[in-house]
């Protein structure tokens, strides 16, 4: 037997004796005292009796209460003891042990009493209901408990990505696979870590520029001179560079779902800020993928290629929804197993529709618009004036022009004549087709291209040409192209501004002068200035069209801010894709072109040095007959039409895209206030 109830027979023991009864009492046992209860459920002990919780905490601090009542006396003796040897300073502790004494005793009565109401009315002992828990709206697909998929499987699920998306991309050309191309990364990255998900992203990263840019050793290869290992490992640190745009994505998703933030919308936002705001040596967007699908390419007159990408990823989030839920319904079975199963974890399971909503809905407004756009652009053609404008393809290997300029010229002297008999009112030439640098006052105050060849064209042409100049510094070159008229004389001239690394200029070269040393090959081109368009005569009328050289024509924000300046009324792009080989390089370049020609409602002449040329129409579209081969040389005619007038895109150009790029970066940052 307990102290307490010791001390609790004596008290009984002498109340019988008192009253004379000598009959001897059935021992009474409290229940054992409950621990680690809540304030409420002392509260409700003290009120309540019977077989509950109530009646054993109230004999338990009966008893306590009478243990420390019949302790009191002996503190009080010595108190007293003390007052006896030391007057001075007992009486404050003599008056102290008595309240004390005094306190004990009345709370021990309130104990017993609270006790004896307790036994008397056992109904009333019965726990009050405690109030239910407020009910938890279903969580939405957050990592609450960790990643979906773990270990290897995340980082396979990565590189799965990166080939998928490799696969659905211009040059291969699977393009349906650009609805699920995303699906593995983005349930790779459900729940990871940062720096987990920011790995995850590298890999899917590098797996795409991997197998999308392999062709990068050949151009190494040709251009610095280094041996073949050297140009393997430099590809490889360009992939990986490159493929930090995909890091970039993984980084921002990893930060702001660890921070409340809903993953899907996290995922879609952290795509746009990879594309808009991640820096490329060579650019690309997903929206590419589709190329070949114009009605999907429409959107891009609105919000650029990002925008078409967008609606690519949010299908993506509607695929990977139902296979979320699944393996979020694998992760929560061990623990239904231990714990049993509850209606908030079925809800946790539940498919999102929102998502998948999402997903159905932008692919739906897609090719509405899509279809819709095209039938309008196609009524704007048809009420346009038109002109017949033919491209030279003269196939000169990239040795061959620098060691027989001749023939370059004459190839293309003699399909321009070719072009100007079948009725061509305007011919363009590829990117630095006239073979022999020039000096910039003779190019552009003299005659010199006048007398050597322009004025037996006979025909308005645009060419390529390289010019230089000599500074007290050093020499200046310059990528440039050239209009002339009818009879040869210059029209105008646009610099290019956009330089190809390594190929034109090698980065960090004018820092370090060395490097050029290293690289013997590399060019040492400078960039322009002007986004004046060339005033070309075509059929006696003076028309403007603004000219990209080499891959300034796969820059959208480079070429809006041209044509917002220039507001020309056809584009033309000139370019030489040979030092890349016979490989993919050339068909991605033509794929991401294109969107030039959607985002402006206008037409895009493409003519290369070796495939792949083509004119393309406001929609995206091949015009018939003018997609030329690769290293054939060719000459090829269709209709153009002379439009202007301004779009949404040229309007407002990517600022959504910036300011969706500030709103995940905040979010990155700042956790998001529950609901």
């Amino acid at each position: 037997m307990s102290e307490p109830e010791a001390n609790g027979a004596t008290r009984a023991d002498q109340d019988r004796s008192a009253t004379g009864d000598t009959t001897p009492e059935e021992p009474h046992f409290p229940p054992p005292i409950k621990r680690g209860g809540t304030a409420s459920e002392t509260a409700s002990s003290v009120a309540g009796g019977g077989d509950g919780a109530s009646s054993e905490s109230a004999s338990a601090k009966a008893d306590g209460a009478l243990l420390k009542t019949e302790s009191e006396p002996a503190k009080a003796d010595d108190a007293l003891a003390k007052a006896e040897t030391d007057p001075a300073k007992g009486d404050a502790a003599l008056v102290k042990a008595e309240s004390d004494a005094d306190k004990a005793e009345s709370d021990a009565d309130k104990a017993d009493g609270a006790l004896a109401k307790a036994e008397a009315d056992p109904a009333k002992t019965e726990e009050e209901p405690t109030a239910p828990p407020a009910p938890r709206t279903a969580p939405s697909p957050q990592p609450a408990e960790g990643p979906l998929v773990r270990g290897r499987l995340a980082e396979l699920g990565a590189i799965l990505s990166g080939a998928l998306y490799c696969i659905a991309f211009a040059g291969i050309d699977v393009w349906p696979l650009t609805f699920v191309a995303f699906v593995p990364l983005y349930l790779s990255l459900f729940g990871q870590t940062p720096k987990r998900a920011t790995w995850l992203g590298l890999l899917a990263g590098i797996s795409m520029n991997v197998g999308g840019f392999y062709w990068l050793v050949n151009m190494l290869k040709t251009f610095s001179g280094f041996p073949l290992p050297a140009c393997l490992f430099f590809t490889f640190v360009i992939c990986t560079y490159q493929g930090g745009r995909l890091a970039l994505m993984g980084w921002l998703h990893g930060r702001a779902t660890s921070r409340g933030w809903p993953a899907p919308l996290v995922f879609a936002a952290a795509f746009v800020a990879s594309e808009i705001a991640y820096p490329l040596l060579f650019p690309w967007y997903y929206a590419a993928t589709v190329h070949k699908v114009p009605v999907l390419m429409q959107l891009a007159d609105v919000g650029g290629p990002i925008l078409v990408g967008l609606v690519l990823v949010a299908v993506n989030l509607a695929v990977a929804e139902p296979l979320r839920a699944r393996l979020a319904a694998g992760r929560e079975l061990a623990a239904r197993t231990i714990a049993g199963p509850s209606s908030e974890e079925r809800l946790s399971l539940a498919i999102d529709r929102r998502v998948v909503g999402v997903g159905v809905l932008a692919m739906l407004v897609a090719l509405v618009y899509g279809a819709a756009r095209i039938s309008m652009t196609n009524a704007r053609i048809e009420k346009a004036e038109s002109a017949v404008v033919g491209y030279v393809q003269g196939n000169m290997s990239l040795m061959g022009k620098r060691e027989n300029p001749g023939e370059g010229l004459r190839r293309h002297r003699q399909m321009t004549a070719e072009l100007r008999d079948k009725g061509a009112d305007l011919v363009v030439w590829s990117e630095t087709s006239a073979t022999f640098p020039t000096r910039e006052d003779m190019a552009t105050k003299g005659n010199f291209f006048r007398d050597r060849f322009a004025a037996s064209l006979g025909v308005p042409t645009i060419f390529g040409a390289v010019l230089y100049r000599v500074d007290p510094d050093r020499e200046r070159w310059f990528n440039s192209a050239i209009g002339t008229d009818v009879k040869g004389d210059i029209r105008g001239r646009y610099d290019k501004q956009y330089l190809l690394a390594f190929g034109e200029y090698l980065p960090f070269g004018e820092s370090f002068p060395i490097l050029y040393k290293w690289s013997p090959h590399s060019g040492r081109f400078s960039p322009g200035k002007s986004f004046d368009p060339l005033p070309m005569i075509v059929k006696g009328v003076e028309r403007k069209i603004s000219v990209l050289i080499c891959y300034e024509d796969i820059l959208p924000g480079f070429t809006n801010r041209m044509v917002a300046h220039a507001d020309p009324e056809l584009l033309v792009n000139m370019t030489n894709d040979a030092w890349f080989g016979d490989t993919t390089e050339p068909w991605q370049h033509l794929a991401l072109a294109k969107f030039r020609a959607v985002e402006h409602r206008r037409y895009l002449v493409r003519a290369t040095n070796s495939g792949v040329s083509a004119i393309i129409d406001p929609n995206g579209r091949i015009v018939e007959g003018t997609l030329s081969s690769t290293f054939k040389a060719e000459a090829n005619t269709g209709v153009v039409h002379w439009l202007r007038g301004g779009t949404i895109y040229e309007t407002v150009g990517d600022v959504p895209w910036y300011l969706v790029t500030l709103g995940i970066a905040v979010a990155a940052f700042r956790r998001r206030r529950a609901a």
